[in-house]
């Protein structure tokens, strides 16, 4: 089992890869659209965190669980992103999710931290939890692979490409 599991101890090829992850995750009007922010970013963890928006539930009432997956996939991607070179970007190659009870709260929290970080594929274990009255119910859980594009700049695509 790796011993660095939330230790901290990944090392970011960029010295700025904090700022270069708050400003991508920035750039995702999906984020805006739910209401989610970056609330945590170190080398090789971020957290999401998203209020409570009735757009945003299914017929129960709950967080819907797609929105409960852009928020982990979100997390799991920084998570990796945030270890990448300056030169770099990020793509989801796959997440496995299961949902383990009601996404009901006020507040959802995905936290996410590298597990093991390879030169193209990095791989991310992540949680979800809602909080409802103060208390933390922990709704999801899964693992995402994801991909360091060399050489391609985290830039917003223009009508050309």
């Amino acid at each position: 089992m790796p011993t660095n599991i939330g230790t901290g101890e990944f090392k970011p090829a960029d010295a700025g890869f904090e700022a270069r992850v708050r400003d991508s995750f920035n750039r995702q009007p999906a984020m805006h659209l739910i209401g989610a922010v970056l609330a945590t970013v170190k080398p090789g963890l971020c957290e999401v965190e998203m209020p409570r928006k009735p757009d945003v539930t299914q017929q129960h009432g709950f967080v819907h669980g797609g929105i409960v997956g852009m928020i982990a996939d979100s997390a799991a991607g920084y998570a990796a992103y945030s270890l990448f070179p300056a030169d770099a970007t990020v793509l989801t190659v796959e997440y496995k999710m299961n949902l383990m009870a009601p996404a009901d709260g006020d507040r959802m929290l995905a936290r996410a931290q590298v597990t093991r970080h390879g030169r193209t594929l990095t791989i991310v274990a992540f949680d979800v939890f809602a909080e409802k009255s103060g208390k933390m119910l922990h709704c999801a859980t899964g693992l995402a692979t994801m991909m360091c594009m060399l050489g391609r700049p985290d830039a917003p695509r223009t009508a050309a490409s």
